[in-house]
């Protein structure tokens, strides 16, 4: 299905194509890629997930893995258009390599496994761009599998993503058979041979017209029922759609997100991808078809079309360091940026200089002179820029919308195994969080671990082995020591305690009787009367007559303050408690907000240990997020588990 529309010879950015490929682990992301840089000419060897050889799966984890950790960004010509295109992962712990690139794309290619459907990363990713207003094509991928069944695939895109399907292919054979499909718009038939290489191009076969005739006038419907101008011709004898008012609506469809067009084949068996990338340049959108890019300056709400002749502005959105450098990838939305420029990043206030740019090809770079607005590219030299950073011209400021770094959910407690390495590990992890602002690194103050949190186990595994590989210190990985705490399950009253202190000079004297409960309910929802209850704890005075002036009043409830930080069953913090000062007496010379407040800390230390105590374990809360329509059976299948009391 070689696409009808050509690119534009006046406006060069009608023919650069920003697309990624998105999928749930293990649906053919990579092989896609592959093929595609194949198909192109980018490549002259087609490599394999399986043997570690693919162009995008360059890192050595992806490689003993098998599949794709980070997200990378290739490069090829087809058709006389520029596509460049982002690989990124399927698995859930990298969502956020997903989030980051679909900030900057244009478009993407949705792939579906032929025997699964829609499956649950396929369905979080497709949010993620639901999100972002990416228009989508859908590529059903592996249809020489046993089981393979399009018209279910379909289904199931149409029932659990809710767009409009339309279907622009019919599969010529099924299973081990699946040879070629039959082009619905221009009504053709390909068919590859054994080995991939070229389709062979021909008529609808005899066997097939029938069918063919069939979805072609099932797909006229669908377009019809949705685009107002197919609607009219189609309502006009003899009712049908012309080859090209049926492609303009596609792309019509497609860029509006009413409908997706959906094709199907074998990445591994190199069928169905030069129909792929014939589609991608035909129906998804160019840098002049997406709205311009908004941003701020000085709270004002400006815009920034896709000009290579107007002000600078980029977005850095990946930031990896290689052997040769820090780069920076960025999307250039305005202007044109050369090497040796210089730009501004109004986030930091900090001028930056760009030593070099590179067009990647994965692992690989070519040199550039300049890029310009709806160019993809790395630039090396920029020293502060961090993923989301704004980059643009000095004397044109604005500030884009960064990608929304998602909350880390696992955490794991990491140390090097010698103590002469804490710096350089400190380094280390200094640097995975500048690469991936989903990591999250912190000492924890009670436990004094380094706790390194990210979106799940093989996240943090990942993480780690990097650190490893990139000639960091031997790691230890350990589970994060729980913050205990400890209250009051039984207080006591009249708790008496006498400090006194005499060193030969002005001595120290202090009284006070003192009540220990537990803070109930009550106690959360009121103040005390003195200091309140932040953090569990209550403090009041119920002493009269003024046996306690005020002053010592307050340095009681600082010395029990004190005592709050350890508590006498492990020396965990103590919460949950009210303290009640309910006598006491002073000294005329000896009495001090010093022995006040010595006596608060060692009286309540006292009885604490007269109390009955118990530990408190943490209590995790989660937060359930999920579409709409399976709320229902969420809240039956929690409703279903049985509770701990």
């Amino acid at each position: 299905m070689r696409a009808e529309l050509h690119p534009n010879s006046v406006n060069p950015l009608a023919a650069v194509r920003n697309l990624g490929i998105l999928a749930h682990v293990d649906a053919g992301k990579t092989t896609v890629t592959e093929r595609i840089l194949f198909a192109t000419g980018t490549i002259h060897k087609r490599g394999e997930v399986h043997d570690g050889t693919t162009v995008t799966d360059f890192d050595p984890q992806e490689r003993d893995r098998g599949i794709t950790i980070f997200a990378a960004a290739v490069s090829c010509a087809w058709d006389g258009h520029r596509v460049n295109l982002i690989d990124t992962p399927g698995h859930v712990d990298f969502a956020d390599e997903v989030e980051r690139s679909l900030r900057v794309l244009d478009g993407a290619i949705a792939v579906f496994d032929a025997v699964a459907g829609v499956e649950p990363q396929s369905e979080s990713v497709w949010r993620q761009a639901d999100r972002h207003g990416v228009p989508r094509i859908a590529f059903v991928n592996k249809l020489d599998r046993a089981g393979a069944d399009l018209d279910r695939a379909v289904e199931s895109i149409r029932s659990r993503l809710h767009p409009a399907p339309l279907v622009v292919q019919l599969p010529i054979g099924t299973e081990d058979g699946f040879t070629g499909v039959v082009d619905l718009v221009r009504m053709r038939a390909l068919v590859w041979a054994d080995d991939g290489g070229t389709a062979l191009e021909g008529p609808v076969p005899q066997e097939l017209r029938e069918a063919a005739e069939r979805r072609r006038r099932t797909l006229e419907e669908a377009v019809a029922a949705l685009h107002p101008a197919a609607l009219e011709e189609f309502c006009t004898p003899p009712g049908r759609l012309s080859d090209a008012t049926l492609a303009g609506a596609l792309r019509d469809l497609t860029l509006t997100g009413e409908g997706v067009v959906v094709l199907c084949g074998s990445a591994y068996r190199n069928r169905g991808v030069e129909p792929l990338l014939d589609a991608a340049v035909a129906y998804l959108p160019s840098p002049l078809d997406v709205p311009a890019v908004r941003g701020t300056h000085q709270g004002t709400e400006q815009r920034r079309a896709a000009d290579p002749e107007g002000p600078f502005a980029a977005l850095a959105f990946k930031v990896t360091a290689t052997a040769t450098g820090r780069l920076t990838h960025v999307r250039v939305y305005s202007g044109t940026i050369e090497k040796g420029a210089t730009v501004w990043d109004p986030a930091t206030r900090r001028t930056e200089r760009v030593a070099r740019i590179l067009r990647v090809m994965a692992d690989r770079h070519q040199p550039l002179d300049r890029a310009v607005a709806g160019d993809i590219v790395a630039v090396v030299g920029l020293k502060s820029a961090r993923p989301g950073a704004t980059l643009c011209a000095p004397d044109a400021p604005l500030l884009l919308e960064p990608p929304v770094a998602a909350e880390p959910v696992v955490s794991v407690a990491v140390e090097a195994r010698r103590r002469t390495d804490t710096d350089r590990l400190a380094q280390a992890l200094a640097r995975l969080a500048e690469e991936d602002p989903s990591l999250v690194v912190r000492t924890d103050a009670e436990t004094g671990q380094t706790v390194l949190s990210g979106m799940g186990e093989l996240h943090l595994e990942v993480a780690v082995e990097k650190i490893r590989r990139d000639g960091g210190p031997e790691v230890t990985v350990g589970r994060p020591r729980v913050a205990l705490r400890e209250t009051v399950a039984r207080g006591v009253t009249g708790f008496v305690h006498r400090h006194v202190h005499q060193t030969g000079g002005a001595g120290q004297f202090a009284h006070i009787v003192l009540d220990v409960e537990p803070l109930g309910h009550e106690g959360g929802q009121e103040g005390g009367r003195e200091g309140g209850h932040e953090g569990g704890f209550e403090f009041r005075s119920a002493v009269v007559g003024g046996r306690v002036p005020q002053e010592y009043v307050r340095a009681v409830e600082a010395g029990c303050r004190d005592a709050l930080a350890e508590g006498p069953l492990g020396g965990h913090p103590v919460t949950g408690l009210r303290v009640t000062l309910t006598d006491g007496s002073t000294h005329v010379k000896d009495s001090s907000d010093t022995a006040f407040r010595t006596a608060g800390r060692l009286g309540l230390r006292e009885a604490l240990r007269a109390c009955a105590m118990t530990l408190l374990e943490p209590v995790a809360e989660v937060t359930v997020t999920v579409p709409e329509d399976a709320v229902g059976g969420v809240l039956g299948d929690l409703a279903a588990r049985p509770r701990r009391a």
